[in-house]
């Protein structure tokens, strides 16, 4: 069974996550091509207002300019994930394993089909019922209904198959934020949150925890 290390980074600027994250995915990816096993990690963080725009989205779904993200308290990043743009901000449980998906014996695919099932089964949790909307990666509330509302945005990058960025969840997320974008590209589509669809306020660390033990149980790893 392989081991992964949790490390929980608490309340982080986008700015230095992605610094830590970038330095576990260096040295993973170094060790691997050397021939010897780097520790795996999964860093649990909550970001501050901030939108990020992956590698292959459209800068014309941030739907404000840059006075305004600062009179709102607002960064913008451009990333190398995949997937469009989104929002990170207070409330939201933001995931980011640096995995060797090879190491672990799953595809890319199924790789992000585990990020989704393990959401999915931590909402349940909670009582909410999700599920997946085809074409558009994430976790979403009625998928095939005119109310499709997304409660996690799911975006990687992977390379030789070693893994960062991830999924973010929103808990209690102030879903306001998400008016200055088209989340995720889409126009007709809705956003949510576990405290939107059920009146709860779990903790950060809370969900947090319930999501490690689904998403150990599903790539069948050692979380700790």
């Amino acid at each position: 069974m392989e081991y992964v290390s949790i490390k929980n980074l608490g309340r982080t600027e986008y700015s230095e996550a992605w610094e830590i994250q970038k330095r576990f995915f260096g040295q993973l990816l170094l060790q691997k091509q050397q021939g010897s096993a780097e520790e795996q990690y999964l860093l649990l963080v909550e970001h501050p207002h901030v939108y990020t725009l992956g590698k292959s989205g459209h800068e014309s779904n941030l739907l404000v300019n840059g006075q305004f993200l600062a009179k709102i308290g607002a960064t913008y990043f451009r990333t190398d994930r995949g997937g469009d743009v989104t929002y990170h901000g207070l409330g939201q449980l933001v995931g980011y394993p640096i995995l060797d998906l090879e190491r672990i014996g799953v595809s890319l695919r199924d790789y992000i089909f585990s990020l989704e099932e393990s959401v999915i089964r931590t909402v349940a949790d909670y009582g909410i019922t999700a599920g997946r909307l085809e074409g558009a990666t994430g976790v979403w509330i009625d998928p095939h209904t005119p109310r499709a509302r997304k409660i996690c945005a799911i975006g990687v990058k992977a390379s030789h198959f070693v893994t960062m960025h991830g999924f973010a969840l929103n808990v209690t997320t102030d879903l306001n934020y998400f008016s200055h974008i088209n989340p995720c590209g889409f126009t007709d589509k809705g956003v949510t949150s576990i405290e939107r669809e059920t009146g709860l306020k779990p903790s950060l660390e809370e969900v947090g925890q319930r999501f490690t033990a689904h998403f150990g149980e599903i790539l069948k790893i050692e979380l700790k």
